[in-house]
């Protein structure tokens, strides 16, 4: 037991976490299904086990079966491979960077198939040397590990670096944290082999997954947030007899026209996560004017006159006032700040005739203009108490045609190119 005590202890952390994980998950209710982190979680633990049981091995020669001790070091370098491997995919996946291309993929999984094929083709000839502390192993398929092992923490620190809009502001020094510690504890594995204590940089870092990216309790709260403001939002939208689906739809195109800007390195500068997280988190208010505006404007069956036109204009003004005035401790400042130009912006036009301020071009915030081409796509898609529901294909037909003149050029282009996520959104949620 004194040869593995630091593998029992890291190995009662990682069981500790996917019990916590496994809790949480059930109390929340969240959704069963297959995720990297559960993947990464159960190759931690074996890996770590494993790790013990060689340390045990290595150190007792005499009373173990020399085939024993060969099998278990070979799944131990490809359980520990396999979990850096995995953390590399994790960090491709959350990141947006993982390849689409069939080769793409294939060249982030070769390495590690090599591995596997190389680590049983020579752990026959594996060697066992007497440390100070403690022996331990090295030959060809532990330099083959430790090679992969630095392939696969390197591609995993340029995606953290290249990769860093991808990632919320507030996560990035813990996750680059854990990553140094990933990256040095395997350094000074490589470097002094004796010191047997890779299980502290795998056990690190799945801690550093689980606080910043997995903890069920903090994805609870951020789905009550976003779904409070969703139900105050959808009371406003009820007033006009709209179904609600259009708060839905609506914050749904906008992600997706957003995230499309971002993948074609549009306004890359500003996409970034934070900046994408607020603006869906904010969709839902870009009406929350109308609250001001009487129901015999918003539910008039028939063409509104200048006056009442003019009133239910108020209502971007209306919407802008109750977000500085009322929602002062909602959020963030950032995300405050987006609520704000999405409600009072989200009319104004490309061309400069919308309201109400008159502003045209890059002077409308981006989140605005992102929002108006939402906006109108999904009011002429919905039918209204004024007029029915225009056919689909129209209704494409309007915003390109609104390019350069309602609305920015390029956003129009990036929502063309999404044209079939638009289509299933519209066709999943209820009008």
């Amino acid at each position: 037991m004194e040869h593995c005590k630091l593998q029992i202890g890291c190995s009662v952390i990682l069981l500790y976490i996917t019990f916590i994980y496994l809790r949480e998950r059930r109390n929340y209710k969240l959704q069963s299904k297959k995720s990297l982190f559960e993947g990464l979680l159960l190759l931690g633990i074996v890996s770590i086990l494993l790790d013990g049981i060689t340390a045990y091995t290595v150190n007792h020669l005499d009373m173990v079966d020399p085939l024993l001790n060969r099998t278990a070091h070979a799944l131990f370098l490809i359980s520990l491979n396999a979990v850096i491997f995995v953390l590399c995919l994790y960090m491709l996946v959350v990141t947006g960077a993982y390849p689409k291309k069939k080769l793409g993929r294939t060249l982030i999984f070769l390495p590690f198939i090599a591995n596997i094929v190389l680590v049983f083709m020579n752990i026959g000839s594996l060697k066992y040397i007497e440390g100070r502390v403690t022996n331990y192993s090295m030959g060809a398929s532990v330099y083959t590990c430790f090679i992969m092992a630095a392939v696969y923490i390197l591609i995993t620190i340029t995606v953290f670096f290249g990769r860093w809009n991808y990632i919320e502001s507030h996560k990035r020094a813990s996750i680059f944290t854990y990553l140094m510690v990933l990256g040095v504890v395997t350094g000074i594995q490589m470097i002094f082999p004796e010191t047997l204590i890779s299980s502290i940089g795998v056990t690190g870092f799945i801690l550093g997954v689980y606080l910043n990216l997995e903890d069920p309790a903090l994805k609870e709260l951020s789905r009550y947030h976003s779904e409070t403001v969703m139900a105050f939002a959808n009371l406003i939208e009820n007033r006009d007899n709209s179904t609600g689906g259009h708060v839905k739809r609506t914050s749904l195109y906008v992600k997706l026209i957003a995230e499309q800007l971002r993948d074609s390195r549009q306004f890359k500068e500003i996409l970034t996560k934070d900046y994408i997280n607020n603006l869906v988190k904010a969709a839902p208010m870009h009406d929350i004017g109308k609250i001001a505006v009487p129901d015999a404007i918003l539910q008039k069956p028939g063409k509104l006159t200048e006056e009442e036109f003019a009133i239910m204009k108020l209502h971007s003004e209306k919407g802008g006032e109750i977000i500085q005035e009322t929602f002062q401790n909602l959020g963030s400042e950032d995300f405050r700040k987006m609520a704000y130009h999405v409600a009072r912006y989200h009319h104004e036009k490309w061309n400069g005739k919308g309201y109400p301020e008159g502003l045209k071009r890059k002077d409308i915030p981006l989140s605005a203009r992102i929002m108006a081409v939402a906006d109108v796509f999904d009011a002429v898609s919905e039918k209204r108490c004024y007029r029915d529901a225009m056919p689909l294909e129209k209704c494409f037909v309007i915003i390109e045609q609104g390019s350069g003149q309602d609305f920015d050029p390029l956003i129009v282009e990036a929502f063309m190119n999404i044209r079939d996520k638009v289509e299933q959104v519209y066709g999943e949620i209820a009008r």
